[in-house]
């Protein structure tokens, strides 16, 4: 029996954060924690195509649990998130949540609708503000996009992260899918969503930008 109580503590951990984002518990449990992260993002971190708990936001809270840091994490992804949305939402969670970090995971679906990327910038801009007005800490995730959409429109996409990072002086993972974006074999039949077994990949990307946060 008593293998069964870490993935009972998850799933219970799992089910309170869903009923906070929806607004259905009272702020304080988001203290209940000496940390809570708040994770903003799209496709890329709310399991698109994976069985629940596969996503590298779920093994970040297992990895945050079995190192006993006593911190919460609330998954606030939503598949085909773009910026403009993550702006309009973000101000509403952080003040029900108070989170000490938010982790902002978008910008591939502005980039993949050719959408502005001085608009990008600037939702990204107000999202940081934000988060720092509700004072918690930043954390920044870079994105590429394929080189199909134009070489000047790339790289102005891939650089606008590392210029908000230097900016509004946040860390910053400058692109989550490093080591796995060239290799086919980890991406679904899609080949935009990475499979499972790339998910641990991705959360060795960002937790080294994460743990200094976690230690403040």
């Amino acid at each position: 029996m008593l293998s069964f109580l870490p993935n009972r503590r998850l799933m219970f951990r799992a089910a309170m954060s869903i009923l906070l984002v929806l607004g259905f518990l009272p702020q304080t449990y988001a203290h209940s924690a000496s940390k809570s992260i708040l994770v903003l993002g799209d496709s890329l971190s709310a399991e698109y195509g994976l069985s629940r708990g596969q996503g590298w936001v779920s093994l970040l809270e297992k990895k945050l649990a079995d190192s006993s840091m006593n911190t919460s994490v609330i998954n606030a992804s939503i598949s085909g998130e773009t910026t403009s949305g993550g702006r309009v939402r973000l101000p509403a969670l952080v003040n029900r949540i108070k989170p000490d970090i938010v982790i902002i995971e978008l910008g591939g679906n502005d980039a993949l609708r050719g959408l502005s990327v001085a608009a990008s910038e600037e939702n990204f801009r107000t999202m940081i503000t934000a988060a720092k007005k509700a004072n918690a800490e930043v954390l920044l995730i870079g994105m590429k996009i394929p080189p199909n959409y134009g070489k000047e429109y790339t790289q102005r996409f891939f650089a606008l992260y590392a210029t908000l990072a230097k900016e509004q002086k946040i860390r910053l993972v400058p692109f989550l899918l490093e080591g796995i974006a060239d290799r086919d074999d980890l991406f679904q039949a899609d080949k935009i969503h990475p499979i499972a077994s790339a998910h641990p990949l991705i959360l060795n990307n960002v937790w080294p930008q994460l743990t200094p946060l976690l230690k403040k």
